[in-house]
């Protein structure tokens, strides 16, 4: 064959080479999403039809919306924010609209967001006027010294940041107020009236494989003397480090608080090489053997997202790049 010829060739060959390459997929680097909506006595017996559609559409919605975040390579900061800010304002859910009311009748509300790569982290606890408790922690976390504001503090600093400010009615809903009358009129507990701890959360991966978690709560219904639970408390109800994993919990706030839910879960996983499913599993045992209830989700650094409660059932959802997208409510959906 001539030299003319084998150039021929040899340029078909590269041509034909380029366009099968060209025709491929991009390979996309791993990211994972997992997000709840409170745990608690969700049994079918209680869940109407329409009712369980209802709470399985605004899951996937919020997992949509985080995985939106991620799959364009957006960081796991803003996938875990995009989450809570909609389901903050979902009143099927206690966080922002639909929060909860304390024993005087007002809303007052928690959150907190953590960061793996720094381990950076901002809560607030306490108010009652910020639409989007998650954006204030945030801001708390990005634009000032503090890790923890609370109160009319913590609101006077979100109007500094330009956050938006709503009124009372913004977060009482009906259903809300029967609640609190409900437990009043009867003497009953909060676990009575509700039938689940309300708190939102997500924790995620991006694909820079950095972590991150993010809770918001309404607290307790009926709770009493500024109550503060485990959701903005970093450790208890929010956890994040790029070397283990990111956790978020909903359950009996003072448990969590005591047993340091969040950042036990990665102090396993980090220290004893734990796998996030045992490691969560085991310390939901250890709330339990104390007497408290609840569950978390968590995403390792490796970019497993797993559920955990010992509860009847928890509103969850998670999606990862490998083509994992689902939401659950009872708990024997993971059996």
């Amino acid at each position: 064959m001539s030299f003319v010829w084998k150039a021929i060739a040899c340029f078909a060959a590269l041509a034909a080479s380029s366009t099968l390459h060209a025709e491929e997929p991009v390979p996309t680097a791993k990211w994972s999403i997992a997000i709840h909506g409170g745990a608690g006595t969700l049994t079918r017996e209680r869940m109407t039809p329409e009712k369980e559609a209802a709470y399985r559409a605004a899951l996937q919605a919020a997992l949509d919306a985080g995985s939106a975040v991620l799959k364009r390579g957006g960081s796991s900061a803003d996938a875990v924010t995009a989450v809570i800010t909609q389901l903050e304002d979902d009143p099927k859910f206690n966080a922002g609209r639909g929060a909860v009311f304390t024993w005087d009748g007002t809303n007052e509300m928690d959150a907190s967001i953590m960061l793996g790569e720094t381990r950076a982290a901002g809560a607030v606890a306490g108010v009652g006027t910020v639409r989007h408790p998650i954006l204030l922690a945030r801001a708390v976390m990005e634009h000032s010294p503090h890790v923890f504001l609370s109160g009319k503090g913590a609101e006077q600093f979100a109007a500094e940041q330009g956050l938006e400010i709503v009124g009372p009615e913004w977060f009482a809903t009906e259903e809300r107020k029967r609640q609190l009358e409900q437990m009043k009129a009867k003497n009953l507990s909060a676990l009575d009236v509700e039938f689940k701890f309300g708190t939102v959360g997500a924790v995620a991966l991006d694909q820079h494989g950095h972590l991150a978690a993010g809770t918001s709560t309404g607290g307790m219904t009926g709770k009493r003397w500024s109550r503060i639970g485990d959701s903005p408390v970093i450790g208890a109800g929010t956890w994040a480090d790029d070397r283990a994993c990111a956790v978020s919990g909903t359950g009996w706030g003072e448990y969590f608080i005591r047993v340091g839910v969040a950042h036990a879960i990665c102090d396993r996983m980090l220290l004893a090489g734990e796998d996030a499913q045992t490691a969560a599993d085991a310390v939901i045992g250890d709330v339990a053997t104390m007497g408290g209830d609840g569950g978390v989700i968590v995403v390792s650094k490796d970019g497993d997202a797993v559920f955990s409660m010992n509860t009847p059932g928890m509103y969850r959802g998670r999606a990862t790049s490998s083509g994992t997208n689902e939401v659950a409510i009872f708990a024997d959906e993971d059996e």
